[in-house]
């Protein structure tokens, strides 16, 4: 079987990202949690996935106090 290649001069595969790519409205001195935040947590785009998880969070937590104050209620006599 013959080996494909790229044709010739089809210049490189891969072309690096540039540094504006990367970094897109940022400041060049944001640490990297900052960022995180601001691309991951507050980003308008990732809102809606983000309550979803909080609430699934916040239900779970509540279910284990609730049965931790009020479990003996829950048992039949």
């Amino acid at each position: 079987m013959a080996r494909r290649s790229a044709p010739p001069n089809s210049g490189p595969a891969y072309i690096p990202q540039s540094q504006s790519q990367r970094r897109t409205l940022g400041d060049p001195h944001e640490s990297v949690f900052s960022r995180f935040l601001r691309e991951e947590i507050f980003a308008p785009e990732k809102i809606g996935g983000n309550l979803s998880l909080l609430t699934g969070v916040g239900m779970f937590v509540g279910g284990i106090l609730v049965v931790r104050k009020w479990g003996a209620l829950m048992v039949p006599a």
